[in-house]
């Protein structure tokens, strides 16, 4: 193994350690800032502190209808996520090789993009209840996305590629692996940040007007109605911590999906 590539490795692992560093510092200085503020206000009812958001947490754990409700809404978006992300993708392709389909899907797609989140949260409300009301808004919120995302990917096929493709008789299944995949995949990747956050922020949304049942929505709601501040900044806490933590399975995922594709965008 050559001595530079040795080198170039130990600079690497320096300069994320002073990275993490960095970031940490950065981090630890706002939640000083965000509790001396706190302290100054003195209103629990309208801003709280770090210490005491994470009391409120931690009381919250303790029982059985947190995790109810941190089970129940994940399934829910999640499900709508990953339900939206492969009928999008599977539509893109389709729509990719069926000009007439892009053509008849586009007001549609255009119409998803445009409708604000809670004109379909109303609609949807009353067509079908609160029950599973956050699958279907998150579905058409990551939809579109997806689908836009994918199509353009599909688009940037390099033409001598796909030339090559055809020379050396390249059957489907390689053709997809080897010519279309490193197109679409980072159009994918860059669709797919945006949808997970998305998904979240409607799927929450969405909670909230239904009520449903044991569902985070609905502890975000009580907390509104109590004036329980606490609680709102640790309902808070949770959906960006699932949100964040789903977000890098799935990308992860993603980029393994992608092997040497993405070997560069792993080591970043």
């Amino acid at each position: 193994m050559p001595l530079s590539f040795l080198l170039s490795m130990g600079d690497r692992t320096i300069m994320e350690k002073k990275d993490f560093w960095k970031k940490g510092a950065a981090v630890a200085f706002w939640l000083v800032v965000w509790q001396i503020m706190a302290a100054v206000m003195k209103d629990s009812i309208v801003f709280v502190g770090p210490l005491e958001m994470l009391y409120s947490l931690g009381e919250q754990m303790q029982g059985a209808e947190f995790w109810q409700s941190v089970g129940n809404s994940t399934l829910k978006i999640m499900g709508g996520f990953l339900l939206a992300f492969f009928c999008a993708a599977l539509t893109a392709g389709i729509a990719f090789r069926c000009h007439w389909l892009k053509i008849l899907l586009e007001p549609v797609i255009q119409l998803a993009k445009s409708v604000p989140v809670a004109s379909f949260v109303v609609l949807l409300l009353i067509a079908a209840g609160s029950e599973n009301l956050s699958v279907f808004v998150v579905f058409l919120m990551v939809f579109p996305m997806i689908y836009v995302n994918m199509g353009q990917g599909l688009e940037h096929v390099d033409p001598k590629m796909l030339e090559m493709s055809r020379v050396f008789h390249m059957n489907l299944w390689k053709k997809f692996l080897y010519v279309y995949r490193p197109a679409f995949l980072p159009f994918l990747l860059s669709g797919s940040r945006v949808a997970l956050g998305m998904s979240w922020k409607s799927g929450v949304a969405a909670e909230i007007i239904g009520v449903p049942g044991h569902s985070i929505g609905e502890r975000l709601y009580m907390a509104k109605i109590y004036l329980n501040t606490e609680s709102l900044f640790a309902w808070t806490l949770v959906v960006i911590v699932l949100s964040v933590a789903f977000e890098r399975i799935f990308l992860w995922l993603l980029k393994t999906f992608g092997g040497k594709t993405w070997k560069g965008e792993k080591e970043k």
